[in-house]
């Protein structure tokens, strides 16, 4: 079993415009924990910062600052030779993560032979086909001789999946895998992953859009806006008790079937952006204050994470449920109360 341990992650890339370079921060001290056993979900928008950080955890992007520690279950650090035997990653792309011109044996055997899972060459073949038949892609023998190209989307997700198990994985960044697949065929990819976990005690940290399937699939739920983390608790609190703006937003914009919820829509979505020139990571303040209809001059100051529930968190200065009079004044004082 592996825990893996995010700190403080920082990330910012050089933006050059003719003789000017800017600097334009993608991920905001984001800190949380993956543990064996259980799925944390980032959701956000587009641009929020969330593959970043699963690409960060893959080692596929340094971070700027900040560190990311895997640990096994007798307290020792993984090394950093024998990180990616621990921490792999599933694509949002089944088909471009595949190489069309190998086989999918192929595709399973070099991460078991680079990893020293298998040395001889049936060995290989035997585990490969074994890991093919755990991701129910059966006869197991027919479909190693096959191409990406021959696959339907959904096999060649769950292709990718078994290479990322092939390693001995026992932490998976799954990022958005099944928002190319069709609707109805991405219920049965999730329950795969659901079933890996529960077998092999897997920590998963799951990427995506969906908030429905952000609270059915996972644990706990991180929300992230501009790349910071805005909201985070248990997946049905956060998701059936949202206590930031910004996530009430994304709530009520998720479908449901109850007319009612319509007008809810419509009144969230009311909150025209003011525009913001900032880039994120320039300002100081809340990220979301140009969208917020509870803004005031104290959100001009970055508000620390407080507690609005049991183990739930916001990052916001208005506390839920208290009215607006909880938002203090730009002196840091209550607001309509003397100092």
């Amino acid at each position: 079993m592996t825990t893996l341990e995010v700190r403080d992650l920082v990330k910012d890339f050089s933006i050059r415009s003719g003789l000017r370079h800017s600097r334009f921060r993608a991920v905001d001290n984001v800190s949380f924990t993956l543990t064996p056993g259980r799925t944390v979900a980032l959701v956000g928008e587009s641009g929020s910062g969330k593959s970043t950080v699963a690409r960060m955890i893959a080692r596929l992007e340094r971070p700027t600052a900040g560190r990311i520690t895997a640990t096994r279950s007798d307290g020792t650090r993984v090394a950093d030779r024998d990180y990616r035997d621990h921490v792999q990653m599933v694509f949002q792309d089944p088909f471009a993560s595949l190489n069309p011109f190998h086989t999918v044996e192929h595709h399973l055997a070099r991460p078991l032979k680079l990893h020293g899972r298998a040395k001889t060459r049936e060995e290989t073949r035997r585990l490969a086909e074994e890991l093919l038949e755990r991701v129910n892609l059966t006869p197991a023998a027919d479909i190693a001789r096959r191409r990406p190209h021959e696959l339907s989307g959904g096999q060649r997700q769950r292709v990718a999946i078994a290479r990322a198990l092939a390693p001995g994985a026992r932490v998976v960044i799954a990022d958005e895998p099944v928002s190319m697949l069709d609707v109805s065929i991405r219920l049965g990819v999730l329950n795969l992953l659901a079933r890996l976990q529960r077998e092999d005690d897997l920590a998963v940290l799951y990427i995506t859009h969906d908030l429905a399937t952000a609270r059915h699939f996972s644990d706990d739920i991180l929300v992230m806006y501009r790349g910071r983390v805005v909201e985070r608790g248990p997946a049905d609190e956060v998701i059936l008790n949202p206590r930031h703006p910004y996530t009430k937003i994304l709530a009520a914009a998720a479908p449901n079937p109850d007319a009612r919820d319509r007008d809810r829509l419509r009144e969230a979505l009311g909150l025209e952006p003011a525009g913001n020139s900032t880039l994120p990571g320039d300002d100081p303040g809340c990220t979301f204050r140009d969208r917020c209809p509870s803004a005031t001059d104290v959100c001009a100051r970055m508000p620390e994470d407080f507690e609005v529930g049991y183990d739930h968190y916001a990052k916001c200065w208005l506390r839920p449920g208290e009215g607006r009079d909880a938002l203090p004044a730009a002196d840091g004082t209550a607001a309509g109360r003397p100092a």
